[in-house]
């Protein structure tokens, strides 16, 4: 069987990059296609042995480190990826991948990151944070219209839809008014320790960009002024955080896995405001046995177990984190001080248990389960 996995771009390796290293794992004879490739040759070791095809916009001036403004031509693209010799289409989509064109005879499974974030319910935080002249954004408000129409209109060539967490298959449903199935992104479990012993600080492992709310946690840490929080990663926010922040605050910018790693093990706790699509970190954060203070929304509802209170009656019941319900500093405040005054804390093998859920294997079990599956439907309804 000739199997073609179409993956958005390849820049650098995040969470959508690890899903891809599971799918290719399953697949190693499988052929990649994305609209550019220029993934670092430190980071590339998960794409070997695989041929890589890329569209035009690979070959188009100043791509290398401007593609992202090649948005507009990025439909096109992605429909001129011819895939038509494969029997078995994986899309990893964030964007624009499950828009590859394909024959009714080809079985097509798209797993679905989020719809298009910047064209549905951030496009107007797009707007503000890219582009300052009002005419421009004037046009950019018609192209993205004409990309969420794009959008829904090829929303039926993804075939069966796996959705990354249940907030996703919720936007799914809204935006394209399709049903998914749900399977949470594999996280490298097993690169962590579960340590019990903890040290006092608080952590926060993101990219500085205004979505992930991070400017909130800086907030909230400084109205407390007695606890300290570390914030491991870089963006363009960095520099605002950094000015922002009082003497409690460590701004770290990037740092190498093992760094992450050691922090993360040695938090008391792990805080995000985001309304994450799901939160990789949250989960590493567990499998470290370190508890998570989370907005409760999104992919926490995932990932996190919460402590909903000392009356609790079910047996196996054993809280990895709470959940604040407001994205305000006040509200994180009030969150980390009903964390230090839990009589019987949040259990560092609780987190790791919890953990272990989302372990590779399983992500490959169920991901080749859904894949036969579709398969053997396609089949069943393509004519002979």
């Amino acid at each position: 069987m000739k199997v073609a996995v179409i993956h958005d771009w390849l820049a650098t390796k995040g969470g959508a990059e690890q899903v891809l290293e599971q799918i290719l794992l399953l697949y190693p004879q499988a052929d990649i296609f994305c609209l550019v490739d220029f993934m670092p040759e430190y980071e590339r070791a998960f794409l070997s042995g695989h041929r890589i095809t890329t569209s035009f916009i690979q070959k188009l001036p100043l791509a290398r480190k401007h593609f992202r403004h090649f948005l507009p031509l990025m439909p096109l693209a992605v429909e001129t990826l011819d895939v038509s010799q494969y029997d078995l289409v994986i899309s990893s989509s964030w964007a624009f991948a499950k828009g590859v064109k394909v024959k009714p005879e080809q079985a097509h499974v798209s797993y679905v990151h989020t719809p298009i974030r910047y064209a549905w319910d951030q496009q107007e935080l797009y707007l503000q944070q890219a582009i300052s002249n009002e005419p421009l954004r004037k046009l950019a408000r018609y192209l993205l219209s004409r990309l969420r129409r794009w959008d829904i209109k090829t929303s039926g060539r993804g075939g069966s839809l796996i959705a990354n967490s249940h907030f996703i298959a919720e936007r799914i449903q809204q935006c394209w008014q399709r049903e998914s199935c749900v399977l949470n992104p594999p996280v490298a479990v097993d690169d962590f320790t579960c340590t019990e012993i903890k040290e006092g600080f608080y952590i926060t492992v993101s990219r500085l960009v205004h979505y992930k709310a991070v400017e909130i946690l800086v907030e909230a840490f400084n109205l407390m002024p007695d606890k300290r929080l570390v914030v491991i990663g870089d963006g363009p926010m960095f520099k605002r955080l950094q000015a922002m922040a009082g003497p409690n605050i460590e701004l770290l910018g990037y740092q190498p896995r093992e760094v992450v790693i050691d922090h993360l093990q040695r938090a008391r706790a792990f805080v995000f405001a985001a309304h994450e699509d799901f939160g990789i970190v949250a989960v590493e954060a567990q499998a470290c046995g370190t508890p998570v203070i989370a907005y409760g929304q999104g992919g926490a509802l995932d990932s996190v177990i919460p402590y909903t209170g000392e009356d609790a009656t079910d047996a196996d019941y054993s809280p990895t984190g709470l959940f604040f319900d407001q994205q305000t500093a006040a509200s994180v405040v009030a969150a980390v001080e009903r964390f230090e005054a839990l009589p019987n804390g949040i259990s560092a093998q609780a987190c790791a248990a919890n953990a272990a859920r989302f372990a590779p294997e399983h992500f490959r079990r169920e991901f080749m389960a859904i894949v036969e599956q579709t398969i053997e439907n396609n089949a069943l309804s393509t004519p002979c």
